[in-house]
């Protein structure tokens, strides 16, 4: 029996409020464990069980967000195994996201990501502004593995589903305000954030108000004096000391400032019981300082002379300030209608989001004026996706749709190298479509045994004007039509089917079994940050041959495109078990995934351009690894948590010299074959637990403790760049009072103070060499107070 939308509703509600891997805060954990735990991953007509759904999902609910006090997707970047939700830190909120050792190192608007995010079933079509505050929200859903047949291209990783609260059939209010610290002497962090919502006509119409402020004065601080003592090398180094800022030797500041405004007004209209339409729009701004870029020892050894941190420590000192700013505008609409046809649902999910972003960096990370780069982004996405949910002779559980997007993007990036004695500009535009036709039947042969068949056909065209930046040594503005070189100008289509073949066993009730093969798409594309040499002709890209294949970076037959699609084969095994009357919760996930033409950015240093990012199919490569979440509810009040993950790559076969020009340039041999694949961190474990105790009439104090490790993963292909190991605690503890109407906590996050940076590029002699390595906020300290009607 089909549940109604006011039933569905509550149901999810339910669900955010417990969903795994534990509910934060419960007032009885064990109770909570045995409630059923639902997920709208599969996207059938009704939100399924977590323990019956046949992937690797952790989610979690309103309150477990709230407990652990995620401001945004990066909050969570060490919490699940195998994952990672870094943001790169060249311009703030641009994801560089991974799953399983799948994922990018790129702030390039045109490289699609592999891991995709979805807001309120609709796909964000750009890496930019995905890894900014959110709030307000009903639930996340991380799924790790393709998820190609239901979600369509750009999530060979997984990927990640944000659920907005709705409006509820009773009034409700609710205000949430906190401060952080670093404990560092440097600014306060501010957050006010709050919702109010009702019926407006009962049982007809809905209505919540949602808003978030935030107000950061500066977590970190900046040298701005000149080089360090003695650190100026004489020579062509020596000569650029004019170049320094003139603050004095001793001159320190706060750094990155920030300011953060949403308002998200949502109204749902239900004149009967089998139709409901959910309007939802967001407005977004957001602004502040650059990247606190650290320039530390290369991945080759090279000391940059006029400044170098410990990449152990939070020590930074540029003499470009930056700053950021981005604004966005989205409206979602969904219809859900249900029809007796096999008692199942019509869904319709229409999106469209406009996004615009300006930056500015200092990208060589010294205090003199070395290499700045600004950036302009314009994003206007639409996207619509019809789909049908139902059952047919109570054994087979049918969803079947289409999908059609459609983005433009536009993107200027602007070069002042050595003090502006050396100017680029130059980018690209993009238009894009796609469409596809997906299905899903899941078909019980027996009582416990359910197979699953899927499949997914797509069709994609890119067209793109890009404008070389070597090429443009003056100013100009790609956004407008025949100001910029536009020396190069393509177009290209690509199709796919991807299919998908599993099962489910339920072999005990409280223990389920599945296996799977399914296959996942990442779009082909355009590399609009092309630095080619000007001087060479454009002419196609032929096959590499197999072992001698020429320098990219001088190579005449280097594009910016169009690189391929890369394509992930993905089998899973694994099992999700309750036993001790659902006291315990124990999943379990073997994975491996091959993948063919994988698509890299080569971050490589350069004497002309500064940096050059190649983008192109570089190997065929294999994954494996395994993970591991449980909780156990030892007492009513005491919740155990624990999670584990391993991972293992190599690659298969090269398609490209992935290594150091200055070591063998264009040449592929074993030494390219034995480089790590980046981003693929072997282990990643966590450990804590959840304590309630009852204080009377007084109300709850609630505890929680997690620590966190990753190990140490490469950031470029060829090894040189790496990102830090990671041992992270994270902890609070808060009192509930006024009838769960108020509560009070005090909270820490990394509280080791443990330095990650966003990306690790190498950069050139010519400018002092070292790195350009935005650094990610260390130690955090907050109060924080929520009030609620009920």
């Amino acid at each position: 029996m089909k549940l109604g939308f006011t039933a569905r509703a509550s149901a999810i509600a339910l669900a955010a409020a417990m969903a795994a891997p534990g509910a934060a805060y419960a007032q009885s954990a064990v109770a909570t464990l045995r409630d059923s735990i639902v997920v709208t991953a599969t996207k059938k007509a009704n939100a399924e069980n977590v323990q019956d759904v046949p992937l690797a999902i952790t989610a979690y609910g309103a309150d477990q967000l709230d407990a652990l006090k995620v401001r945004d997707l990066q909050s969570l970047s060490y919490a699940i195994p195998n994952v990672s939700f870094d943001d790169i830190g060249t311009s703030r909120g641009v994801a560089n996201f991974s799953i399983r050792g799948i994922g990018i190192n790129s702030s390039i608007p045109s490289i699609d990501p592999t891991v995709g995010v979805f807001v309120d079933g609709v796909y964000l079509g750009i890496n930019g502004g995905v890894v900014l505050d959110i709030f307000d929200l009903e639930s996340i859903e991380v799924l790790r593995g393709p998820q190609g047949i239901l979600f369509g291209r750009n999530v060979t990783g997984g990927a990640v589903l944000l659920n907005s609260k709705r409006p509820g059939d009773e009034f409700e209010a609710s205000f949430k305000g906190a401060v952080e610290s670093g404990l560092r002497s440097t600014g306060l962090n501010y957050y006010a954030m709050g919702a109010v919502g009702g019926p407006i006509i009962e049982d007809v119409l809905k209505a919540r108000v949602s808003f978030y402020y935030n107000k950061d004065e500066g977590y970190f601080r900046r040298y701005q004096g000149g080089p360090v003592p003695n650190a100026i090398a004489p020579g062509v180094f020596g000569a650029l000391a004019p170049l320094v800022s003139t603050s004095g030797p001793d001159d320190f500041a706060d750094f990155g400032e920030a300011e953060t405004w949403m308002i998200r007004p949502s109204v749902a209209f239900t004149p009967t019981d089998d139709f409901e339409l959910l309007v939802r729009y967001q407005h977004f701004e957001s602004n502040g300082d650059g990247p606190p870029a650290q320039n530390h020892v290369s991945g080759s050894g090279g000391v940059n002379p006029f400044f170098t941190a410990p990449r152990d420590s939070f020590d930074f000192s540029i003499d470009e300030v930056g700053f950021y700013d981005t604004t966005s505008d989205s409206v979602t609409a969904e219809v859900n209608w249900d029809v007796p046809f096999g008692d199942g649902t019509i869904t319709n999910v229409f999106g469209w989001r406009q996004l615009e972003g300006t930056t500015r960096g200092d990208i060589d990370a010294t205090p003199l004026f070395l290499f700045h780069a600004d950036s302009t982004t314009n994003q206007d996405q639409l996207s619509n996706e019809l789909r049908y949910a139902g059952r047919f002779f109570d054994t087979v559980d049918l969803t079947l749709g289409g999908y059609y997007f459609t983005q433009d993007i536009e993107y200027n990036e602007i070069r002042n190298i050595l003090g502006g004695f050396r100017f680029f500009n130059g980018g690209g535009v993009q238009d894009q479509k796609t469409y596809a036709f997906f299905g899903q039947a899941d078909i019980d042969l027996s009582d416990r045994f359910t197979l699953i068949l899927g499949g997914r056909w797509t069709h994609e065209e890119k067209d793109v004007v890009i404008s070389n930046l070597i090429a443009n040594t003056t100013p100009c503005d790609v956004r407008i039509a025949g100001s910029c070189s536009e020396d190069f100008i393509d177009g290209d289509t690509w199709e796919n089917f991807t299919g998908k073949v599993g099962f489910e066993y339920a072999a005990r009730d409280d223990l389920n079994l599945y296996a799977h093969w399914t296959q996942g798409v990442r779009s082909g594309g355009y590399n609009f940050r092309n630095t080619a040499p000007a001087s060479l002709p454009f002419v196609p890209n032929p096959a590499p041959p197999p072992a001698i294949i020429p320098n990219p970076v001088f190579d005449p037959a280097f594009l910016p495109g169009p690189f391929d699609e890369e394509k992930v084969n993905a089998f899973e095994v694994g099992f999700k078990a309750q036993p001790a009357e659902g006291k315990a919760t124990v999943n379990f996930a073997l994975f491996m995934s091959d993948i063919d033409n994988m698509q890299r950015e080569l971050n490589l240093s350069d004497p002309i351009a500064g940096v050059v990012q190649v983008i192109t199919n570089t190997a065929d490569a294999t994954i494996w690894g395994f993970e591991i979440e449980s909780q156990i509810a030892f007492t009513d009040n005491f919740l155990f948590q624990g999670s584990l993950g391993y991972s293992d790559g190599q690659y298969d076969s090269l398609l490209f010299d992935i290594g150091a020009p200055a070591v063998s340039p264009g040449v592929v041999d074993a030494a390219d074959l034995n480089l790590e694949i980046p981003r693929l961190a072997p282990w990643t474990w966590g450990v804590g637990f959840i304590h309630s105790m009852d204080v009377g009439s007084v109300g709850t104090v609630n505890t929680r403790f997690r620590y966190y490790h990753r190990d140490e993963s490469f950031y470029t292909d060829n090894n040189l760049g790496f990102l830090n190991e990671i041992d992270s605690i994270d902890a609070s503890i808060g009192l509930t009072t006024f009838g769960d109407r108020a509560t009070i906590s005090l909270y820490g996050k990394n509280l080791l103070h443990e330095v990650q940076f966003g990306g690790d590029t190498q950069l050139p002699g010519s400018l002092g060499g070292g790195t350009f390595s935005p650094i990610s906020k260390g130690r955090i300290v907050g109060i924080e107070l929520q009030l609620a009607t009920n």
